[in-house]
């Protein structure tokens, strides 16, 4: 197994990560087209790191623009093995109260029009997404947070919507009540699919910073008040980073949760009918299974 290699995607105010020996920028080429932004590669306390600002810097994507593919390839072909997704949330709920942070566990996927896999015609491939995130990155990442003093909630729903506008009132109510959901935000997916199909363990913090619009006592949305509090959770987000470290083991065992064999027989075009071309572009996402392991088509 490789070593423990951390990749940190930041969103809404998280755009670096500060205090890295060895630290530089490195774009990274891919076949799905250019990432975010460069890719800042470093140690912390001898834990390789590797940072992408989900929107690029200067926050220049939109939620719908992010070229999710691009990103989770590059992370996966620089060698990153957990993956944690920092990202700017709405609350659905009385108790998730701005500033506090959720370990995501389960999505609700509302988003149109995104590039959702990295295959298709030519190499079809279905992974299991019952349970989308790593449970053990997970429940580092709690650990982590409440060492950095957030107030931590273990488990919720993500709502994933296209934006880039923000809710309706009727849309909130909706999400909030019919659905279930406990947050919502524009970015975990795909996201979090790709990272799945590309074998890489996926946590996601989600940071609280409104409550959407459903609460009768905090009216609509305002990104003044948002950033206000962005602020605050990135230097959070920040300490959180700085404490996974101590946690996450330098020697990689196999995942308990089987991220890193998501693929083992979910590939189900036969060898001799693959496209050489599609499964050249997935050289770095499948190329375990693509070239002799056990990633097998099923009877």
């Amino acid at each position: 197994m490789p070593d423990a290699f951390l990749g940190v995607i930041g969103g809404s105010g998280l755009y670096d990560i500060p205090g890295l020996e060895e630290a530089r920028w490195q774009r990274v080429e891919t076949p799905w087209g250019e990432a975010s932004d460069q890719i800042l590669t470093g140690l912390l306390d001898g834990l390789r790191i590797a940072f992408l600002p989900r929107h690029g810097r200067g926050h220049r994507l939109s939620p719908s623009t992010v070229p999710y593919r691009a990103n989770v390839d590059a992370l996966k072909r620089i060698g990153v093995t957990d993956l944690v997704s920092v990202s700017a949330c709405g609350s659905y709920r009385e108790d998730l109260a701005p500033g506090d942070f959720v370990v995501v566990d389960q999505f609700v996927d509302r988003t149109s029009g995104r590039d959702r896999s990295f295959f298709g015609t030519g190499c079809v491939a279905h992974v299991s997404l019952a349970h989308p995130t790593c449970a053990r990155l997970g429940r580092l990442c709690a650990e982590a947070a409440e060492e950095a003093g957030a107030r931590v909630h273990r488990g919720g729903t993500y709502l994933a919507m296209e934006g880039p506008q923000f809710s309706t009132a009727a849309e909130s109510r909706l999400f909030r009540e019919a659905f279930g959901c406990d947050v919502v935000g524009m970015t975990n997916m795909p996201e979090a699919r790709l990272a799945r199909e590309a074998e890489v363990c996926y946590a996601s913090v989600a940071m609280i910073t409104d409550y959407d619009s459903w609460h009768p006592g905090h009216g609509a949305v305002e990104v003044a008040d948002i950033l206000r509090v962005l602020s605050d959770n990135a230097a959070k987000a920040t300490r959180l980073v700085a404490a996974m470290p101590q946690r996450l083991p330098r020697e990689r065992a196999p995942c308990d949760e089987t991220c890193d064999r998501a693929l083992d027989h979910a590939i189900l075009t036969a060898p001799a009918a693959r496209d050489p071309q599609v499964t050249a572009r997935l050289s770095a996402v499948a190329g375990r299974v693509l070239h002799g392991g056990p990633g097998t088509p099923r009877p």
